[in-house]
């Protein structure tokens, strides 16, 4: 079981960054991480994922090359690293977990929210002038 806290959202400029802390309650080892984001009614996206292996990570495509994904299994912590923030990415962020093992060498590790079963309780960000 894993309990996953969401923090270090807020609101920043456009152009600006932020960076996200998903810290679980046990260990981290061997669970692929993900992160997600909301907008208001819209659906949960999985934008950023790392393998259990830590092999891989995987990114959705307007968050590539801007966003950064990483993990810290010593302290139980994954982040999210954002740049180059666009009001677009304005959204609710969570930070989630697959069962154990699950995906744990899988390249392309993005998935649907269904196959998660632990979540942050999410943090707002804001990108606004």
């Amino acid at each position: 079981q894993l309990h996953l806290v969401d923090s270090g959202g807020g609101l920043v400029q456009p152009g600006g960054s932020l960076t996200l802390s998903c810290t679980a309650s046990s260990s981290t080892l061997n669970y692929n991480i993900g992160w997600f984001r909301q907008v208001p009614g819209g659906v949960r996206e999985e934008i950023a994922c790392i393998t259990g292996s830590g092999e891989h990570t995987d990114y959705e495509a307007s968050v590539k090359g801007r966003f950064s994904i990483s993990r810290d299994d010593a302290n139980n912590t994954a982040y999210l690293q954002m740049n180059s923030l666009k009001p677009e990415d304005t959204a609710i962020y969570y930070c989630a977990a697959p069962p154990k093992f699950k995906d744990y060498h899988r390249r392309r590790c993005l998935r649907p929210e269904h196959e998660f079963d632990y979540w942050g309780q999410g943090t707002q960000v804001t990108v606004s002038s």
